[in-house]
């Protein structure tokens, strides 16, 4: 993981998609785009009012949105985003890692994207035990 992270865009999938509440915490009128996407070799599993991205099978698939920070402020939102998601870079106990994967738009281009995957040993627990989300695709019905 380099120094200082690439200012890439980011693939959600859960609460800080759009209509979710860390979006409007934390995204809300600091994006430049947003899109529907997807992010392949991923399998989505249910976490406490969130869910959970764990590296899978490449025929795995999560359902979710690019979002690109606005330039000016694309520091401070991926601060504030690393914190939302316990996420310290090199740290031991992270709930969240943040890895760079591709994400595929709707009209077939492939975006190199920052993505939350759960870490270990959590990951392991959640591929052992965990709820896998069907088709990927966290319920449009939660508000958390």
């Amino acid at each position: 993981m380099p120094t200082e992270p690439e200012r890439l865009p980011f693939f959600v999938y859960g609460t800080l998609r759009p209509g979710r509440a860390n979006h409007a915490r934390c995204l809300r009128g600091r994006t430049a785009s947003e899109e529907p996407a997807l992010v392949r070799g991923v399998l989505l599993y249910e976490g406490p009012g969130y869910p959970y991205a764990v590296t899978g099978p490449a025929e795995a698939v999560v359902h979710g949105d690019l979002v690109r920070l606005r330039t000016e402020i694309h520091d401070t939102v991926r601060a504030a985003l690393d914190r939302l998601e316990g996420y310290v870079p090199d740290a031991p106990g992270n709930l969240y890692e943040r890895v760079i994967g591709q994400a595929e738009c709707a009209d077939g281009r492939t975006v190199r994207a920052w993505i939350y995957v759960a870490a270990e040993p959590l990951a392991g627990r959640l591929r052992t035990s965990g709820a896998p989300i069907p088709g990927g695709d966290w319920p449009r019905g939660h508000t958390c």
